[in-house]
């Protein structure tokens, strides 16, 4: 298999499944290095490829449904599992994170969490660092890619009843 031949099919492998690929299972499954796989999405990058690297690996968000939608929310660090099982339990799918930075301006950090399972895995990751919501007193914004019109409403309606909805 060529370079250019493996770089295909790492985006076919992506564009499989809805769940995140780390590069050290790519790299197992093409028997590659983990570098060269971080390589090889580099240039699938510069190349145009939509691909985010998340805590849980690589996922590219070509031939998603659902409804894209942003809610504004802020809570504490403490509260963010709460507020992330909210969206999921309604059947939402938490893309990423946003906060405004005064320095850098938008930063957005890739989630892809689409149960409790995943918020779970999240948050245990997220205690050995600092969420970036910490950077604007608990301010931020989340992706959402949502069913349809109902799940988004739920969401923000229990957002909302727990005090974690900016609007």
């Amino acid at each position: 298999m060529t370079a250019e031949q493996r770089r295909a099919a790492v985006l076919e492998a992506l564009k499989a499944g809805p769940q995140p690929v780390s590069a050290a299972a790519l790299a197992r499954r093409f028997g590659v290095s983990r570098q060269l796989i971080v390589g090889d999405v580099a240039l699938l990058r510069a190349g145009g490829a939509a691909i985010s690297a998340t805590a849980r690996g690589y996922v590219t968000q070509d031939g998603r449904e659902g409804l894209l939608r942003r809610v504004a929310c802020r809570h504490t660090a403490g509260e963010m599992e709460a507020e992330l099982q909210m969206m999921v339990d309604n059947g939402c799918t938490v893309l990423d994170v946003i906060v405004e930075h005064p320095v850098y301006g938008q930063l957005t950090g890739a989630l892809q969490l689409s149960s409790r399972y995943d918020v779970r895995q999240f948050i245990l990751r997220a205690n050995a660092a600092q969420p970036l919501s910490l950077l604007t007193e608990g301010v931020h914004l989340h992706t959402l890619s949502c069913p349809d019109e109902a799940a988004f409403g739920r969401v923000r309606g229990e957002l909302a009843g727990a005090g974690f909805l900016l609007e």
